[in-house]
């Protein structure tokens, strides 16, 4: 067998552990995936059988390899959090677009459109530049449809 720096060596609890983790279906394919790595090295198969049978990379293998050996099970079962692209808009920008959608469309329109919004947050200087996803998504964060108005009923 060849020598691996980074050598998995189970403890019952975690064997018992994975093994219920690997046959619950509750966990992503990934995390299955790396459960069944860890079970197979700690079997003494090498990386290339494991990266064969898994269907993976050989360096996909080695690194849970690592991660567990550096950072502990759970490390190595489970994705560290991304931190995903910044916002585009402030609060303050938010609260303001979000103004803007709540009232009533401009003369002549029977109601607001992402395009509208866009060149009104452009026009009052709420931001310098801003397409009009970003828009949709907080109407959407905010369950806001200004396009659909629905009727008032007053009784």
């Amino acid at each position: 067998m060849t020598y691996k720096k980074y050598n998995v060596e189970l403890e019952e609890k975690e064997k018992d552990y994975l093994e219920r983790f690997t046959s619950t279906g509750k966990h992503s394919a990934r995390d299955i995936r790396r459960a069944r790595t860890l079970l197979l090295s700690d079997r003494g198969k090498t990386d290339k059988e494991i990266a064969d049978i898994l269907g993976v990379s050989t360096r996909t293998v080695s690194r849970t390899r690592k991660q567990y050996v550096t950072e502990g099970l759970e490390q190595a079962l489970h994705d560290k959090p991304r931190p995903g692209q910044p916002k585009k808009l402030s609060s303050s920008q938010e609260a303001q677009i979000i103004a803007i959608a709540c009232s009533d469309p401009p003369e002549g329109r029977k109601r607001w459109t992402l395009e509208l919004l866009q060149e009104e947050a452009l026009e009052h200087g709420i931001v310098e530049e801003i397409s009009t996803e970003p828009i949709r998504i907080l109407l959407k964060e905010h369950d806001l449809k200004p396009w659909k108005k629905k009727d008032v009923v007053h009784s």
